[in-house]
């Protein structure tokens, strides 16, 4: 969708270069990068006659004036994409798991750690001692905008009639619900809001990690994910919100089956495949020679770059842990902590999805500048980072397929690498940075980036990022 729109946006200039808006490195869908204040405005009113069973505390207030902005939003443009006029939702409920309690025919333990819109009796029901606050303490303040909004786009979608019990899988509704939660957080990053501030650097990145976040879980050996998919991929979970955040309510309204599979752009069916086990490969010397390998391979240039990871013809610096000098055409890597980068961990580890292919990534990206390098390219401009993060992107595509290297050994990704590397994207942003390790500064357009390249080819990331 995101490809769709770019040639309808003006460009502007970077570097003396006319780039697209979609793909300039100093903006968000168009929006100007910013990094001032995000959160509240004005004080949250009390929950109380409005939100069922509330403590009436700092959480179910906040929740309420995030509901307020959503439907202050939804009534006055609901009808500029929708037949009819916008009807909130019936009954709002604060749920304590430790109490018990019955909604939409559930126990209240189910809401542990959950939110819901629950179709039969039009309500929104939300976890305000366990999800909320620790969604707000991880991910920042509009995080509760973001899962609140998602739980709306539900309402909405049935409200609109995208949706229907037998029409419509439950990765469709939540990819639209997903995308609805898109536009309305374009209308808070726009500054339209009167309740809420919404910068497009750190804090949308929040928002994003905490879709991340509520992705499908991949399976491993150790612990088989049972439940069907549901919400999607990182991957796919944020392309969802940045499809509404760029292209509006007539974006989500296409979602359906055929769309998810486009948004996949042909990419095997092993990446999306959340039941088959997946473990982690040791990064290690064998591990990244193999790589280099594989780059070779997937990028043959004319002088192609040695790895280091003794430390030896390039200080990593401030591009830690791994580096590249164009002087000496060297990847070095500070191995302790790539290892601690790809070392298996996620939200229980009160950290964002990491593993082998985080660190595989940045990696990958230190390859790239080579690339780039040998084509005569400047390395030290935002442009040459979306470039580094495109072409990030193609490199992993290609890995998806078995490719050989002369010694005959292998790297495949599977189920959740993708996630990995978006994750990685959004955390340490390493892949998305320039020779002298500075990033794009939001970790939106770096993701937009990455997925250019996913869904494309090289020659297309020099096109786009010339």
């Amino acid at each position: 969708m995101a490809l769709a729109v770019a040639g309808c946006s003006q460009p502007t200039k970077v570097d003396g270069r006319a780039v697209s808006m979609q793909y300039d490195p100093y903006r968000v869908a168009g929006l100007p990068t910013t990094d001032g204040p995000s959160g509240p405005r004005v004080p949250a009113p009390s929950a109380l006659g409005r939100v069922q069973n509330t403590d009436d505390g700092d959480i179910d207030r906040t929740a309420l004036l995030a509901i307020d902005d959503i439907e202050d939003f939804w009534t006055k443009h609901y009808s500029q994409s929708f037949a009819g006029s916008f009807v909130p939702v019936s009954r709002l409920i604060s749920v304590d798991p430790r109490t018990p309690m019955t909604v939409c025919g559930e126990q209240s333990a189910v809401f542990e750690f959950n939110a819901l819109f629950c179709v039969p009796d039009d309500l929104i029901a939300w976890d305000r001692v366990n999800l909320l606050p620790v969604a707000r303490e991880f991910f920042g303040d509009m995080t509760i905008n973001g899962l609140l909004a998602h739980e709306y786009g539900h309402a909405l979608q049935w409200q609109a009639g995208l949706v229907g019990e037998q029409t419509s899988s439950i990765l469709v509704r939540e990819q639209q619900a997903d995308c609805l939660a898109g536009v309305y957080l374009r209308w808070v990053a726009e500054g339209n809001s009167p309740r809420f501030t919404l910068n497009t650097s750190r804090a949308l990145d929040q928002v994003l990690a905490g879709a991340i976040a509520g992705r499908d879980p991949i399976s491993t050996y150790d612990t088989l994910a049972l439940d069907p998919p549901s919400h999607g991929t990182a991957l796919e979970r944020v392309s969802a919100i940045q499809t509404g955040f760029d292209a509006g309510p007539d974006g989500c309204a296409a979602i359906d089956s055929a769309e998810i599979e486009q948004r996949r752009g042909g990419l095997p069916a092993s990446l999306f495949d959340t039941a088959s086990p997946q473990s982690d490969i040791a990064i290690d010397d064998q591990t990244l020679a193999t790589l280099m390998e594989l780059m070779g391979q997937i990028f043959p240039m004319t002088d192609p770059p040695t790895l280091a990871t003794d430390g030896s013809g390039c200080p990593v610096g401030r591009q830690r842990p791994v580096a590249y000098c164009p002087d000496s055409n060297t990847i070095a890597v500070d191995m302790p902590a790539l290892q601690q980068a790809g070392a298996p961990a996620d939200e229980s580890d009160f950290v964002l999805l990491q593993g082998d292919n985080t660190a595989l990534s940045m990696v990958i990206s230190r390859y790239v500048l080579a690339l780039q390098r040998d084509r005569g390219l400047p390395l030290d401009s935002p442009v040459a980072a979306m470039r580094t993060a495109c072409l990030t992107g193609v490199a992993q595509r290609k890995m998806a397929e078995p490719i050989e290297g002369p010694s005959g050994n292998q790297l495949v990704i599977g189920a959740g690498d993708l996630d990995e590397a978006v994750s990685g994207l959004l955390t340490n942003a390493v892949a998305a940075t320039d020779v002298n390790g500075i990033p794009v500064p939001s970790g939106f357009t770096r993701i937009l980036a990455f997925r250019t390249g996913l869904l494309g080819d090289a020659e297309g990331c020099f096109q786009r990022f010339a």
